[in-house]
């Protein structure tokens, strides 16, 4: 990437950090997303987490969404997610699920950290076996368990992701 597309994506950052500044502001968390496609804007998100009452709603998957919305398909492959700061390890899945060919941060899971946002409990979680988890994630047994996939296979009009 050229130093002209770096400096394009840094001036897209420093806009994501101020509107996460301002949505503190406004009542949500200090996040904000942009995703960006040939340095022009795609989408934006906030955190809406408490304005919605949606544990999902962090900005990056808001944006994510959103530019699903924009472009009309599941994959964003040709895009760039930026963010405010490191994404946890859900907005992280998002952001591969989405196909982005990269994502750019400002603020890193330890300045989130500072402010009580500790993410690293996430990713050192999923670092332990699951029998060592405070929930219980465990797989319940059924005869019928595979029959959507099957449904899937057969069906003509499936498309693949």
């Amino acid at each position: 990437m050229s130093a002209t597309a770096d400096e394009g994506l840094t001036d897209l950052l420093v806009d994501v950090v101020r509107r996460a500044e301002a949505n503190v502001a406004a009542g949500g968390g200090p996040f904000a997303a942009t995703v960006v496609r040939g340095g022009d804007v795609v989408s934006v998100g906030v955190n809406r987490v408490t304005r919605d009452l949606d544990p999902t709603a962090h900005a990056e998957v808001v944006a994510i969404r959103e530019a699903c919305r924009a472009v009309e398909d599941f994959s964003l492959a040709g895009c760039v997610l930026l963010s405010s700061c490191e994404p946890c390890p859900m907005c992280l899945a998002s952001a591969l699920w989405a196909r982005l060919d990269r994502v750019v941060y400002a603020a890193d899971r330890d300045d989130a950290a500072r402010a009580g946002f500790d993410d690293r409990e996430f990713y050192d979680l999923f670092e332990r076996p699951r029998t060592q988890w405070s929930v219980p994630v465990v797989q319940q047994q059924l005869p019928e368990a595979t029959v959507p996939f099957a449904a899937w296979t057969a069906h003509d009009g499936r498309r693949a992701y």
